[in-house]
């Protein structure tokens, strides 16, 4: 398991940020940052599959894949606030506003949550990974109020069974 505190993880010669994800590809180098994970991934299937190349598609797809990095990134900042401040400078305000960002999205999620036609795009992974993320650092507790993106995340997780497989035990 990588421990991007650790300073003698290898995750900081694979990715000089320590910085997760990072793919290592069979020339050992690596990629890093999940979007260009996914278009590497993307390429590898011939393009246009996991990122749609035009029209209203693509930028759903887009849109939904900045919903999900936004959710990550908002989460991200609650866990770090907690792991790397002490309590007593740990700010409320801050804290409620992140907190706000993921509770207003998935609001708009749970009213009409992403259709999965086909292959699963960059937007619908970034959102499963989000919602992942959600269950691993905040106990699954956004499970209920929202009980349709459940319903799309179990949905997602059959029809893509290596993501089950990415979660960390």
């Amino acid at each position: 398991m990588t421990d991007t505190n650790d300073p003698s993880d290898s995750i900081r010669k694979q990715n000089p940020l320590g910085k997760i994800p990072a793919l290592i590809l069979e020339d050992g180098s690596a990629l890093f940052d999940s979007t260009v994970i996914l278009e590497y991934l993307d390429a590898l299937a011939g393009g246009g599959k996991i990122i749609p190349r035009e029209g209203a598609a693509r930028w759903d797809a887009l849109r939904l894949h900045a919903i999900g990095d936004g959710i990550m990134d908002a989460g991200i900042l609650l866990v770090y606030e907690k792991r790397f401040r002490p309590e007593e400078h740990w700010v409320q305000k801050w804290t409620d506003y992140q907190s706000e960002k993921i509770a207003r999205t998935l609001d708009v999620l749970e009213a009409a949550p992403p259709a999965i036609a086909g292959m699963p795009n960059v937007g619908h992974i970034a959102l499963a990974c989000a919602l992942g993320y959600l269950d691993l650092r905040f106990e699954g507790k956004w499970r209920a109020k929202y009980p349709k993106l459940v319903a799309w995340l179990d949905g997602f997780a059959a029809q893509v069974p290596a993501f089950e497989k990415t979660k960390a035990h």
